[in-house]
């Protein structure tokens, strides 16, 4: 997916980081080489050159001259007051926040294709209740015309059969699309076309759910959510952040080393004798930098106390999402209980209006309402369901658990 493949190259351009951080500590090695034509009149500008005899300054004019060179150089730091072990440990640690921030994408990337999936589920239960009531009324349609055959019923009764017919036409249509639509969903979570015709298969389930003291949710939310983790090595890195401003512009010591070969005739180039080497170390010591430092640990400070306050937002919200993860699975739970009862009676309702209306006792109308009760019954217990799944699939992503079981 590619919110998960983001996720993961920036972890690996962090290990790039890592690497480029790595560096400052190795040797930094260079091969030079170089070829220069100069005439370089020194002599002739030096002070109390006027008083040289003639023929001597004619000796003095100088001649350009070919200097050919080549050189091995090496620079490496000995002391750096700890700044390139500081970075190196900021790099490492946010590749850590990095790893997390992957399990956080995968996270997301899970709930949504649960949710996607149970969207799906419900669209599809949902097309066969409504094409079960469309039966019904095609069924009291077909009655209708029997007994307006038979003398027993009026033309109303037929007419009104049939409208109820015709109304139903466009809520299957609208159920058939919301098929489409979520199965487009999830085929996009799923990272595949959205018109590929992916099948699922399963029922909604009311499992119960065991844990409903808060604080022990928190608890183990605090240990799994990749937010909280991610925040925690924010705080962290805040922390190394600071060390590392406080090491810059500090004294530091470089060591550097040349060996190579310099010669004004290019056959010397492989003469020892022509050989020029330089070792060194280099000591530098900042007097004043313009406050540069000071400026640094004041923006670090303030970036480690306002990563403290996100950690502790972010606390707060989760333990406001999961209170209202356990108000939501009651809620569904409690809307499942009334809508059996409720499919309960309006099936018998159904029946009872139906087999009255064979016998004259009963009139289309009430036969539809009781049709409408029905199916908005057993909507109201699909829903429900849906519902149910989705907020315990809700709660469990909120503890930092997998969505689904």
């Amino acid at each position: 997916h590619p919110d998960v493949g983001k996720a993961k190259a920036a972890s690996d351009a962090l290990k790039g980081k890592i690497r480029e951080v790595r560096a400052q500590a190795l040797p930094d090695v260079s091969i030079n080489a170089g070829a220069t034509r100069w005439r370089d009149p020194s002599l002739l500008n030096a002070s109390g050159i006027d008083k040289f005899p003639p023929e001597l300054l004619d000796v003095l004019v100088p001649e350009p001259v070919n200097i050919f060179t080549y050189s091995l150089d090496i620079k490496q730091p000995l002391y750096t007051a700890g700044k390139v072990g500081t970075a190196l440990k900021l790099a490492s640690v946010e590749a850590e926040g990095a790893l997390v921030d992957i399990d956080r994408a995968e996270q997301d990337l899970a709930l949504s294709t649960v949710r996607a999936f149970y969207g799906l589920l419900w669209a599809e239960r949902y097309l066969s209740l409504v094409e079960e009531t469309q039966q019904q009324r095609k069924l009291q349609a077909e009655m209708a015309r029997a007994r307006f055959r038979n003398g027993v019923a009026t033309e109303v009764d037929v007419l009104r059969s049939e409208v109820a017919v015709a109304n139903g036409e466009p809520e299957l249509v609208r159920a058939e699309n919301a098929i489409r639509l979520a199965r487009a969903q999830l085929n996009f979570h799923l990272v595949r076309p959205v018109d590929f015709p992916t099948r699922i298969s399963g029922e909604f389930e009311q499992k119960p759910w065991e844990e409903e003291d808060l604080d022990a949710l928190t608890k183990e939310a605090f240990r799994h959510r990749p937010e909280i983790t991610r925040l925690r090595i924010a705080e962290r890195s805040a922390g190394v952040q600071l060390n590392l401003a406080k090491a810059e512009n500090r004294m530091r010591a470089d060591f550097t080393g040349s060996y190579g070969i310099m010669s004004r005739l290019p056959e010397n180039l492989a003469d020892s004798k022509f050989a020029r080497w330089t070792l060194g170390v280099n000591f530098t010591l900042p007097v004043f930098d313009g406050l540069k430092r000071s400026g640094m640990v004041w923006q670090a400070t303030a970036n480690q106390r306002a990563a403290r306050l996100e950690r502790e937002k972010v606390e707060q919200q989760v333990r406001l999402g999961l209170q209202q993860g356990l108000d939501e699975l009651a809620a569904a739970r409690e809307t499942i209980l009334a809508a059996r009862a409720n499919v309960a009676q309006a099936e018998k309702v159904l029946s009872m209006m139906q087999n009255n209306y064979k016998y004259g006792a009963a009139t289309t109308l009430d036969v539809t309402a009781a049709q409408v009760a029905l199916s908005e019954a057993r909507t109201n217990l699909l829903r429900g369901l849906h519902d149910h799944s989705v907020a315990r699939a809700g709660l469990r992503w909120a503890m930092g658990l997998t969505p689904w079981e």
